[in-house]
């Protein structure tokens, strides 16, 4: 029996180090089986917007990018309101609007009629006094219909330390008006003549608009010392591909169709801040108390019908 005893396993007390050796090895089994199972960490996205680069700025389109609805359809129904004109105009006005929330594109032909139609209105208006009416304006019509998903893409940059703009075709007054009370920067908008503070009811140049935005965002980043390359230009219309086109950063917001193929050609980032079918998401424009709005739109609608 003697013979076999090596047969027989010998009876060893584990030390301290071969416990330890033993959880050791155990722990690098399972970590090693671990690591071969996860996949691989996705690279992180590079920071945006890069906080304290101060030759970066971002571009935001004001109508349906920012607020829902045409600024300049808004002041014309505050306009109204303070009896600056008839209701056959708040009717066109009110029509117009309506086109555009429905249609969710810019028709030039509306915008231009309706550029026209406020020019005549404000004619022999001083400067102040628009300017006061539009912080009115502000509250009680567009206040409500800022996009939270845009505001909060503006305020993203203005905790970064950059500069943000709006660039509209709206008067620049409206503009300046609905930056300030954003905390945006500033405003670009169309300009219109005025001499010793009173409207001439011309315009200096042309609206701003398609080109001419492109063309005031280059002209602003050469004085403010801004590399384009590291700004970021927001927009829902494809009239606004010129500016988009300018920065390194393009973004389609709540985008027309053209838009929208374009930035998908492009690979540009897309955000949409509406729900449901093109028709629910921005809705007519409600009468907010004044009939004539409601009236004037249901028969302008009823006219476009017959003629179709």
């Amino acid at each position: 029996m003697a013979a076999l005893g090596w047969l027989t396993p010998r009876r060893r007390s584990a030390t301290a180090r071969s416990v330890l050796a033993g959880e050791a090895s155990a722990e690098a089994a399972r970590k090693s089986t671990q690591e071969a199972q996860a996949p691989a960490p996705a690279p992180a996205e590079p920071e945006f917007p890069v906080h304290g680069d101060d030759r970066a700025a971002a571009f935001f389109d004001l109508d349906n990018t920012v607020m829902q609805g045409a600024a300049l359809f808004h002041f014309g129904r505050g306009l109204y309101k303070r009896k600056f004109f008839e209701t056959r105009d708040l009717a066109r006005f009110a029509w117009q609007q309506a086109w555009f929330r429905l249609a969710g594109v810019e028709d030039p032909e509306h915008m231009q009629e309706a550029r026209d139609s406020a020019l005549s209105i404000v004619k022999g208006h001083r400067v102040r006094e628009l300017q006061s009416i539009g912080e009115e304006i502000y509250d009680e019509y567009m206040a409500e219909r800022i996009w939270p998903g845009t505001r909060a893409l503006a305020q993203a940059h203005l905790d970064a330390g950059q500069k943000v703009w709006l660039v509209t075709a709206a008067p620049v007054e409206i503009a300046q008006v609905i930056a300030r009370r954003l905390g945006l920067t500033g405003a670009l908008g169309t300009v219109a003549e005025s001499v010793a503070g009173v409207y001439t009811g011309r315009l200096v140049g042309e609206p701003l608009h398609g080109p001419a935005k492109a063309e005031a965002v280059r002209a602003l980043a050469a004085a403010e010392g801004l590399d384009l390359s590291r700004c970021a230009a927001y927009s829902d219309s494809h009239n606004d591909i010129p500016m988009l086109s300018l920065v390194g950063h393009p973004y389609a917001i709540n985008p027309d169709a053209k838009l929208r193929r374009h930035a998908r050609e492009k690979d540009w980032r897309l955000r949409d801040y509406r729900t449901g079918r093109k028709a629910a998401k921005v809705g007519i424009p409600a009468a907010a108390g004044v009939g004539a709005v409601a009236g004037g739109t249901a028969a302008a609608i009823a006219l476009h019908r017959r003629r179709r």
